[in-house]
This record gives structure tokens, C-alpha cells and sequence, in this order.
């Protein structure tokens, strides 16, 4: 049961990182949003799509490990006889049929194995939708930042070349120097030169979105929606992350469904002492005989492993080693994922700062403090190049600022891979999914 709810778990991901609530309506078809880019990844990524048919053939190997063993069916007919014997004193023909009874339940051992491999597969499924919905969210929020700064910089652009026109009038009267206006015309060309920089990183993030969502590269995408640079805090439970992180993290899962394989491999090396008996029934036909069937046989056959000793008990040693190197493997599944699970969160932490104090003072002061220098600049107190240096320090802060915020949204993205279940509670999800609230 566990693997099926695993299965049907991991389509929650569809859901979980909505942007737009089910009433907001269907975005224009130039607009690219996040649940567009969800969809598409997990109904057309071929990574996604070749683990699902993985574990669609992992599961059909189950029924084949229960099955019993085939019936034999054996037959033989007299080719030539060279002696002279009595009348019926040999069989001319023999059918035979044999089945083996799995009275040992050697076969439910198997059907075990071959469920905890399913499981396994099920497991590296998830694993493979995690990482390709987190990679694609780092790329949709990296397609953001960078269409964000492409504004950015036309906007710096149509404000210094503003300056520019102003102090080729101050030359031309008189009241500004050549040197001034070289110097705004060559921060003009920097702005220039860095859009294409920047152009460039916004292609490389399509780029990546259209690989992973299965489409052509060199087919439209459209615009990502601009989303508000704004960050609540988010008051995570520590022990109720730790718990869902141990529920659902798939390497936590891949590392319980070996040490349920390893359980049942050592079951199987027990009961390997235990043989199954192989019951067969044959028909005789005696050469001269009149009627079909002269005779009929019953008669049973086995293994006797025990005159085998230091083999079947050597395998029962390897077996219980194997048990004992799961659980440690499980221990380890456990303390790594807790691990990146503090790390992640000290992350989101330090980013949520960042958003905050670059959202809050830093960019508000270089407004403040481009704007005091373009007064006094305009009132001949102050020479163009603090100006320059004043739109070009609002600009890092600007993209820096964007910078993190991206950051943070990847963060958020990565988090929800780590648990291997929704770890944002401002975002939606679907019934079957694990919702960590604030």
C-alpha cells in the first residue's frame, strides 16, 4: 500500500507550486506562469518520463517472482529396438507431467524482493521529479531576475542618456566641460555593452526551461510574470520539518525499501534449507498393447540441501551481513537528508535577510541618494560623474537585490526537493499532499 500512496504522492507536485489561485483564470498565451512550466515538466520531461516507465516494469516483475514454477511436461517414444523381448515387457511410449509445489514459500520471498525493488523505483521516481520541478523553478525564477534586470537596464539607460543630452547643453553653453561628456557617453556604451550580458543570461534561462519542459529551444516561450519582490516570513517547525523530511524524502524511502529487500533476501536464505517437492504423474503405453494407457505413475522428487551445509549456511551469514549494512545505510539516508535540511533552512534564512534589507533600506537610500545628487547636478553643485556613479550604484543594489530574490525563490524550490513534500505553506496543493504549515 505504501508504494501506491508514494506513487499518487508525487503527481501533488503539480499543485504545489501554483502561482495563481484556480479562480485567477488561464494568463495570456505570451505570458509564461509557474504552474504553465509545472505541468509542462512533469507531463513532458523525458528524465521524468523514462523513470515512470522504469517503474511501470519494476512492478510487472513482482507477479513473475510469486508465480509457481512452470509444469513440465515430458514425453518419449520407442525410435528402434534391437533385442527380442516378451510381449510387453518395455513401455513403447510415456507421458509424463511435473509440477513443483513452493510448499518451502521461497516464491512469497521473491515476490518481496521484487516489491521492495519496485519500491526502490518508485522511490528514484520521485527523486527524478524533484530535482527536474526544483531545476525547472530555479530556471523559471532565474528567467525573472534576468527579464527583470533587461528593464532595469533600459530604464538606467533612458536615464543616463537623459544626462548625457543635459550635459551636451551644459558644453555647448559653456558650463560643462568636454570631459563630462565623454564621460556620459561611455557610461552610455558600458549600459549598452551590459545589456547584451544580460540579454544573454535571460536566453540561457529560456534555454533551460524549454529543455526541461520537452520543448523545441528554438520555439517562443513568452514572458515570465513579473512577481512582487516581497518575503513573509516563513516560521517553519524544525520538528515538524524533521518529520515530514523522514517521511518523504525518497533516499530515505530507496534506503527502507533495501533494508526491505535485504529482510527478505535473509528470509529467503532461511527458508532455503526447506526444499519444494516436485510431484509428477506419468502414462505408460507397453509395446503390444492394446489399450491407450498401460500403467500410470505417481511419484514425487527434491533437493536434499542439507548435505550442502557450509553452502546454504554461508549464504544465511551473507544475508544477515546484508541486513545489518541497510540499517546503517537507512541511519545514514537519515542523519544526510537531516543535515540538508538545517543547511537549507540557515540558507533561506540568510537570503530572506538579504531580501529584506536590500527591499527595505538599501534600495530606498540609493533612490534617495541618486535623486539628491541629480538636484544638486542640475543646480551646478555637483559634477556629472557623481551622477554616473550614483545610477550606477542603484543599479547594483537594484540587481543584487534581484539577485537574492531569485536566490530565495530557488531556496523555497529546493527545500520542497530536500523533504520530498511541499515545505511552503503560502503555496497550494493538492489533498494528497503534506502540507507544512507556519
Amino acid at each position: 500500500m505504501r508504494p501506491v500512496l508514494l506513487f499518487f504522492s508525487s503527481f501533488s507536485l503539480i499543485t504545489a507550486a501554483l502561482a495563481e489561485t484556480p479562480n485567477a483564470g488561464e494568463p495570456p498565451p505570451d505570458v509564461l506562469s509557474l504552474s504553465i512550466v509545472t505541468e509542462a515538466v512533469l507531463a513532458n520531461n523525458p528524465s521524468i518520463r523514462e523513470a515512470h516507465a522504469k517503474w511501470e516494469a519494476m512492478k510487472e516483475r513482482v507477479p513473475q517472482a510469486a508465480a509457481w514454477e512452470d509444469m513440465k511436461v515430458t514425453g518419449s517414444t520407442r525410435a528402434a529396438r534391437f533385442v527380442d523381448v516378451a510381449r510387453n515387457s518395455f513401455t513403447d511410449q510415456a507421458l509424463g507431467l511435473e509440477q513443483s509445489i513452493p510448499l518451502s514459500g521461497q516464491n512469497r520471498s521473491r515476490e518481496r524482493m521484487a516489491s521492495a525493488d519496485a519500491w526502490v523505483a518508485l522511490e528514484e521516481t520521485r527523486r527524478v521529479e524533484l530535482d527536474a520541478l526544483a531545476k525547472a523553478r530555479g530556471a523559471y525564477f532565474s528567467l525573472q531576475k534576468e527579464q527583470a534586470l533587461v528593464e532595469l537596464n533600459r530604464l538606467d539607460e533612458a536615464a543616463l542618456k537623459d544626462f548625457l543630452e543635459s550635459s551636451r547643453s551644459k558644453f555647448g553653453a559653456g558650463g560643462e566641460g568636454q570631459a563630462e561628456v565623454l564621460m556620459a557617453e561611455n557610461e552610455v556604451d558600458r549600459i549598452v555593452e551590459q545589456q547584451h550580458d544580460v540579454t544573454l543570461a535571460e536566453s540561457e534561462a529560456e534555454t533551460e526551461l524549454k529543455v526541461l519542459m520537452n520543448r523545441d529551444p528554438f520555439s517562443p516561450l513568452g514572458k515570465a510574470i513579473d512577481t512582487p519582490v516581497e518575503v513573509e516570513p516563513l516560521n517553519f517547525s524544525v520538528p515538524e520539518l524533521r518529520g515530514f523530511l523522514l517521511e518523504n524524502r525518497p533516499e530515505i524511502g530507496m534506503a527502507q525499501a533495501n533494508l526491505g529487500l535485504a529482510k527478505a533476501e535473509r528470509e529467503l536464505a532461511g527458508r532455503a534449507w526447506i526444499p519444494d517437492p516436485a510431484l509428477t504423474l506419468q502414462a505408460q503405453r507397453y509395446n503390444y498393447a492394446g489399450q491407450a494407457i498401460s500403467e500410470i505413475d505417481v511419484g514425487v522428487s527434491m533437493d536434499l540441501p542439507w548435505f550442502n551445509a557450509n553452502k546454504y549456511r554461508a549464504g544465511t551469514r551473507e544475508a544477515a551481513s546484508d541486513v545489518v549494512a541497510a540499517e546503517q545505510a537507512l541511519d545514514g539516508a537519515r542523519n544526510e537528508g537531516l543535515g540538508l535540511l538545517r543547511d537549507q533552512l540557515e540558507k533561506i534564512e540568510a537570503l530572506t535577510h538579504h531580501v529584506e534589507l536590500y527591499e527595505g533600506q538599501l534600495i530606498p537610500k540609493a533612490k534617495q541618494a541618486l535623486e539628491a545628487t541629480r538636484i544638486s547636478y542640475e543646480s551646478g553643485g555637483t559634477p556629472l560623474q557623481d551622477v554616473v556613479l550614483s545610477e550606477r550604484a542603484l543599479w547594483d543594489v537594484e540587481s543584487t537585490a534581484r539577485e537574492h530574490f531569485a536566490d530565495y525563490q530557488t531556496a523555497l524550490a529546493d527545500l520542497e526537493a530536500i523533504v520530498g513534500s511541499n515545505a511552503n505553506p503560502n503555496t497550494p496543493t493538492s489533498k494528497t499532499t503534506h502540507t507544512i504549515t507556519q
